[in-house]
């Protein structure tokens, strides 16, 4: 019974809001000739601020991918320690009893992987086990839930934690003044978010199924050109129309264990957007409500890619809504166009009655 326990999330110290993000936008691109339409967008992605890793003005800066890699790895290891810690305190374990680590990052590249770094730092054995997932984007919080999951089937005992860092605001830049690179500016943030699935006990998402879809033929809807400058986001207009195909996908995963994707106690899907959250509730026959917790989260933080499904859950831990035996859905979209799903009912721990 793999059992995915409370998230831990930060987010960093320095904010700017959707007026000030507005605001950048008139002053940096005021003869943009799309720029009405792109503000537009911008005032209406449902964020009200986001959290950054640096003041904005270093920010627009860009010194370049070399620099940037230094700000990568230096604040990785000053930050993610301590989500780790608390992660771990959720679900009660020691750093000695983890099995494997899945490190998640889109927006930054270390070799070897952070999960070095953390088990020689923290204390993990020797014998631990690392994934790191760097090429899934926002679907890769998704994806770390279910390979955890795959891992406790497989090793019954196991327990894996699960680390998703993203500095978005390291992938800015300034010479790309297409509407879907300018919407981009607007919509994503930084964060850090930390979980454990644990192969016994636990209170949390008692993790039930999970399946993987990719539309075909929309590889290039969401992208990174790596230059020499960095990582250059190119996206797609027609991505917020991709909730139309990737509903049955959800609905028939669900129908594999007989349940009906519409008709669940929670949700929690990646906040891309605000159309792909009302996409998806009209396409599920769910009320808008239902996807409060992934509504907060692009609310508060912007788009934290796959950091997002991982704090919408720890907000429905907070919420304490959800009874033994709740059934819910988790669905992370990203690049392929990839949506990576799992299906959980809720626990309250291995004597629970549901």
């Amino acid at each position: 019974m793999a059992v995915l326990c409370k998230p831990a999330i930060a987010v960093p110290e320095y904010v700017i809001t959707n007026d000030e993000t507005l605001e950048l936008a008139r002053r940096l691109h005021s003869d943009h000739p799309q720029l009405d339409l792109v503000l537009n967008l911008i005032a209406h992605t449902g964020v009200r601020k986001r959290h950054l890793i640096q003041p904005i003005e270093r920010v627009l800066q860009h010194p370049g991918f070399d620099e940037r890699s230094v700000i990568y790895e230096a604040e990785t290891k000053a930050r993610v320690p301590a989500v780790v810690n608390r992660a771990l305190d959720h679900a009660e374990l020691e750093p000695e009893q983890i099995d494997l680590i899945i490190y998640v990052s889109c927006t930054g590249f270390m070799m070897p992987p952070p999960t070095a770094w953390l088990m020689k730092t923290m204390g993990f054995r020797p014998q631990t086990r690392q994934l790191p997932i760097a090429q899934l984007g926002c679907a890769a919080g998704g994806a770390a839930v279910n390979r955890a999951h795959d891992f406790c089937t497989a090793y019954p005992d196991a327990n894996v934690l699960i680390v998703a860092c993203e500095f978005c605001s390291l992938c800015y830049q300034p010479t790309d003044v297409g509407v879907g690179s300018l919407l981009s500016n607007g919509l994503f943030g930084d964060g850090i978010a930390a979980a454990v699935v644990r192969g016994n006990g636990g209170t949390g998402v008692r993790l039930e199924g999970n399946g993987s879809y990719v539309i075909p033929d929309t590889e290039s809807w969401i992208s990174y050109a790596v230059r020499s400058t960095g990582f250059h986001f190119q996206l797609d207009k027609r991505v917020p129309g991709t909730m139309e195909p990737l509903a049955p996908a959800l609905s028939a995963l669900a129908e594999e264990y007989e349940w009906n994707a519409g008709k669940l106690d929670f949700y929690i899907i990646h906040a891309g957007g605000p159309r792909i959250l009302d996409d998806l509730s009209r396409f599920l026959d769910v009320p808008p409500e239902a996807f409060r917790f992934s509504r907060a989260t692009l609310t508060e933080y912007g788009n934290i890619a796959s950091a997002v499904v991982l704090d919408a859950t720890a907000r429905m831990f907070d919420e304490a809504s959800a009874f033994d035996g709740d059934r819910g859905l988790m669905a992370g979209f990203g690049p392929g166009i990839t949506a990576e799903i799992g299906l959980g009912t809720w626990t309250s721990g291995p004597d629970a009655v549901e």
